[in-house]
Protein backbone atom coordinates (compact mmCIF):
# COMPACT_ATOMS: atom_id res chain seq x y z
CA UNK A 1 0.00 0.00 0.00
CA UNK A 2 1.20 3.54 -1.04
CA UNK A 3 1.06 6.16 1.39
CA UNK A 4 2.53 9.83 -0.11
CA UNK A 5 2.74 12.80 2.28
CA UNK A 6 2.56 16.43 0.65
CA UNK A 7 4.57 18.97 2.33
CA UNK A 8 5.21 22.45 1.50
CA UNK A 9 8.28 24.17 2.75
CA UNK A 10 8.15 26.96 4.97
CA UNK A 11 10.52 29.85 4.83
CA UNK A 12 11.77 28.93 8.20
CA UNK A 13 13.27 25.83 7.38
CA UNK A 14 15.47 27.24 4.80
CA UNK A 15 19.18 27.63 6.00
CA UNK A 16 21.76 30.71 4.86
CA UNK A 17 21.80 29.20 1.57
CA UNK A 18 17.94 29.16 0.94
CA UNK A 19 17.96 25.30 1.21
CA UNK A 20 15.75 23.36 3.86
CA UNK A 21 18.47 22.72 6.76
CA UNK A 22 19.19 19.05 6.68
CA UNK A 23 17.57 18.76 10.03
CA UNK A 24 13.94 19.49 9.43
CA UNK A 25 14.23 16.31 7.33
CA UNK A 26 14.15 14.24 10.47
CA UNK A 27 10.60 16.40 11.66
CA UNK A 28 8.95 15.72 7.82
CA UNK A 29 9.57 11.99 8.33
CA UNK A 30 7.71 12.37 11.99
CA UNK A 31 4.77 14.12 10.50
CA UNK A 32 4.61 11.23 7.24
CA UNK A 33 4.91 8.66 9.55
CA UNK A 34 2.30 10.16 11.66
CA UNK A 35 0.43 10.76 8.49
CA UNK A 36 0.88 6.65 7.34
CA UNK A 37 -0.24 5.62 10.54
CA UNK A 38 -3.39 7.61 10.37
CA UNK A 39 -4.10 6.31 6.95
CA UNK A 40 -3.63 2.82 8.10
CA UNK A 41 -6.11 2.75 10.84
CA UNK A 42 -3.69 2.62 13.68
CA UNK A 43 -2.91 6.46 14.93
CA UNK A 44 -0.66 7.14 17.39
CA UNK A 45 -3.90 7.17 20.05
CA UNK A 46 -5.35 4.16 19.42
CA UNK A 47 -1.60 2.65 19.84
CA UNK A 48 -1.22 4.80 23.43
CA UNK A 49 -4.37 3.62 24.26
CA UNK A 50 -3.16 -0.05 23.95
CA UNK A 51 -0.28 1.11 25.86
CA UNK A 52 1.74 0.61 23.09
CA UNK A 53 4.74 3.14 22.11
CA UNK A 54 6.93 3.37 19.16
CA UNK A 55 10.72 5.30 19.98
CA UNK A 56 12.82 5.98 17.45
CA UNK A 57 16.11 4.06 17.54
CA UNK A 58 18.05 5.45 14.52
CA UNK A 59 18.20 8.01 11.31
CA UNK A 60 19.08 7.33 8.35
CA UNK A 61 19.14 9.87 5.77
CA UNK A 62 21.10 9.98 1.81
CA UNK A 63 20.47 13.18 0.67
CA UNK A 64 20.23 13.33 -3.19
CA UNK A 65 18.93 17.15 -4.38
CA UNK A 66 18.32 20.09 -2.06
CA UNK A 67 14.62 21.85 -2.34
CA UNK A 68 13.76 25.56 -1.32
CA UNK A 69 11.04 28.22 0.15
CA UNK A 70 7.67 27.26 -1.26
CA UNK A 71 8.58 23.96 -3.05
CA UNK A 72 6.48 20.97 -2.67
CA UNK A 73 7.88 17.73 -1.13
CA UNK A 74 5.65 13.85 -1.69
CA UNK A 75 7.15 11.50 1.18
CA UNK A 76 6.45 8.24 -0.04
CA UNK A 77 6.15 6.25 3.49
CA UNK A 78 6.68 2.25 3.67
CA UNK A 79 7.89 -0.51 5.84
CA UNK A 80 10.98 -2.32 5.14
CA UNK A 81 11.35 -4.55 7.88
CA UNK A 82 9.24 -5.58 10.65
CA UNK A 83 10.26 -8.06 13.44
CA UNK A 84 7.65 -7.78 15.75
CA UNK A 85 9.80 -6.27 18.19
CA UNK A 86 11.77 -3.88 15.71
CA UNK A 87 10.64 -2.05 12.45
CA UNK A 88 12.30 0.07 10.25
CA UNK A 89 10.72 2.68 7.87
CA UNK A 90 11.54 4.07 4.67
CA UNK A 91 11.29 7.12 3.71
CA UNK A 92 11.79 8.48 -0.70
CA UNK A 93 11.29 12.01 -0.92
CA UNK A 94 10.39 13.65 -4.32
CA UNK A 95 10.43 17.42 -5.45
CA UNK A 96 6.65 17.33 -7.04
CA UNK A 97 7.34 19.97 -9.24
CA UNK A 98 10.57 18.25 -10.82
CA UNK A 99 10.00 15.01 -10.25
CA UNK A 100 13.96 14.43 -8.82
CA UNK A 101 14.93 12.53 -5.92
CA UNK A 102 15.53 14.64 -2.84
CA UNK A 103 16.67 11.87 -0.40
CA UNK A 104 16.05 8.29 0.55
CA UNK A 105 16.05 7.57 4.21
CA UNK A 106 15.03 5.06 6.92
CA UNK A 107 13.68 5.62 10.42
CA UNK A 108 14.28 2.50 12.92
CA UNK A 109 12.04 1.80 16.33
CA UNK A 110 11.24 -0.25 18.31
CA UNK A 111 8.28 -1.48 20.54
CA UNK A 112 7.41 -0.29 23.92
CA UNK A 113 4.96 0.18 26.54
CA UNK A 114 4.25 3.16 28.40
CA UNK A 115 7.15 2.61 31.10
CA UNK A 116 9.48 1.94 27.89
CA UNK A 117 9.98 -2.03 28.23
CA UNK A 118 9.82 -3.76 25.16
CA UNK A 119 6.96 -5.40 23.81
CA UNK A 120 6.44 -8.22 21.14
CA UNK A 121 3.80 -7.46 19.03
CA UNK A 122 2.98 -10.33 17.61
CA UNK A 123 2.50 -12.34 20.75
CA UNK A 124 0.81 -9.29 22.25
CA UNK A 125 -0.62 -7.29 20.02
CA UNK A 126 -1.41 -10.08 17.47
CA UNK A 127 -4.08 -7.47 15.20
CA UNK A 128 -1.67 -4.71 15.10
CA UNK A 129 1.29 -7.25 14.35
CA UNK A 130 -0.60 -8.63 11.65
CA UNK A 131 -1.29 -5.18 9.67
CA UNK A 132 2.28 -4.26 10.19
CA UNK A 133 3.73 -7.66 8.82
CA UNK A 134 1.51 -7.39 5.93
CA UNK A 135 2.98 -3.85 5.09
CA UNK A 136 6.37 -5.00 4.66
CA UNK A 137 7.52 -4.04 1.15
CA UNK A 138 8.84 -7.27 -0.92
Amino acid sequence: MEIVYERKINYYETDKMGVVHHSNYIRYFEEARTYWLEELDMPFELLEENNITIPVLGVSCEYKHHVTFGDTILIRTYMKEYTGVRMTVGYDVTDKKTGKTVLTAETKHCFTDKDLKPINMKKHYKEFSDKFQSLVEK
